[in-house]
């Protein structure tokens, strides 16, 4: 048994999807949680630090900004706290790109990146960002990417 504080329009938002799915309230907040715990386990997981985080903080980027309210010492404490592979390590202005408003993340992905994000989805800017600068995926799985610029303050 837990407690939780909502608002009224979740409230209202969880009782009408469980109504369409013709399931209890309860069955939403277990698929819920479940599903973040599935989704995010590699928060679980104290060998996945550094780098290994960014991908699925991206994820939850807005969430991370207007619910849970981090800090980015809190964020970077977060991601390099446990670190013991110095090639993992997320330097603080990347860990302050997560926690940027969009339009200040356009802003800044465009001179890192030296190429303008106008017309582009930010978020998937972002993600293609860090993929290229953290060596994420192989190239050739995901392409080619824009040359990365060193930190821009």
């Amino acid at each position: 048994m837990i407690s939780l504080r909502l608002l009224d329009c979740d409230r209202t938002d969880i009782q009408a999807i469980a109504s369409r799915l013709f399931v209890r309230e309860s069955d939403i907040y277990r698929f819920t949680i479940s599903f973040f715990l599935n989704r995010f386990s590699c928060l679980l997981d104290p060998s996945c630090t550094g780098s290994d985080l960014l991908l699925p903080l991206c994820e939850i980027r807005a969430e991370i900004n207007h619910t849970l309210g981090l800090k980015k010492i809190q964020l970077e404490k977060i991601i390099n706290g446990n670190i013991l592979d110095a090639d993992k390590y997320v330097a603080m202005s990347d860990v302050e790109l997560l926690l940027m408003p969009q339009r200040n993340l356009r802003q800044r992905l465009s001179k890192l990146m030296e190429v303008s994000t106008s017309s582009v989805d930010v978020e998937e800017c972002l993600k293609d960002y860090l993929i290229a600068k953290y060596n994420l995926y192989p190239a050739k799985i995901l392409g080619t990417y824009p040359v990365i610029v060193d930190a821009v303050n």
